[in-house]
């Protein structure tokens, strides 16, 4: 149902965070992926259009891009032909020349107000990006001395969760400058690196089959998913 939680694997794998972004209107997944996979997310997540792509060769989509309503961003990686497949599904598509930081899913984390980067990433680029997602500010830094933010965190419109390395101090910075209130959690039996089995928008959230039911209730706090 909309607002729900669930547990999911993508070709076999937990680590649904590495495979698949989410917006509150499209999912980009691997090519292949399993039909129970999207029938859970047109359910828990409210997206119809699941739009199977790769991006450098490769069903890592939630390793190599980001996203926000029908926009996506991905690095110079990518292959023309890729970008032309999707464009073809009526996306807006930003190849980015990002250097050494082609993984934008693990150094970009961000909801539709704020943006926060790797605190290597070039400012130009970084403040780019956030005009191409709509955000209105954005900042570089580390979460619990962990560079690879995006990697380290999911946030939401509604609420974020995070490492749990993450100190008192990095919650209160964390939720006061993406505007939601944000908790520490972890991801598939004890990973904290939460990306990496957590795929969430604003209406529900889909987390890595091994993730236990204490870690599932602490993320729907965090994201206040089903209030």
């Amino acid at each position: 149902m909309r607002g729900s939680i669930d547990r999911a694997r993508v070709l076999g794998s937990p680590h649904i965070g590495t495979y698949v972004v989410a917006t509150d209107e499209i999912v980009l997944t691997p090519k292949g992926v399993e039909r129970d996979f999207i029938e859970k997310v047109k359910e828990v997540l409210s997206v119809r259009d699941i739009i199977e792509v790769t991006i450098a060769r490769t069903a890592l989509i939630g390793i190599f891009s980001i996203a926000h309503g029908k926009t996506v961003i991905v690095p110079d990686i990518i292959s023309d032909e890729e970008v032309d497949e999707l464009k073809s599904y009526g996306l807006r598509v930003e190849v980015l020349e990002t250097s050494n930081f082609n993984a934008l899913g693990n150094i970009i984390l961000h909801n539709s107000r704020s943006l926060f980067a790797h605190p290597e990433l070039n400012k130009d680029i970084a403040s780019r990006i956030a005009s191409l997602l709509g955000a209105n500010s954005y900042a570089l830094g580390s979460i619990a001395n962990i560079p690879t933010v995006g990697s380290a965190a999911v946030v939401t419109d509604r609420g974020g969760v995070v490492h749990p390395n993450a100190s008192s101090e990095d919650l209160k910075k964390l939720s006061e400058f993406f505007g939601v209130e944000f908790d520490v959690g972890t991801v598939n039996f004890g990973i904290g690196f939460v990306k990496s089995g957590l795929v969430a928008n604003n209406y529900g959230a889909l987390v890595g089959e091994l993730t236990t039911g204490p870690e599932i209730i602490r993320i729907m706090k965090a994201l206040r998913v089903g209030e």
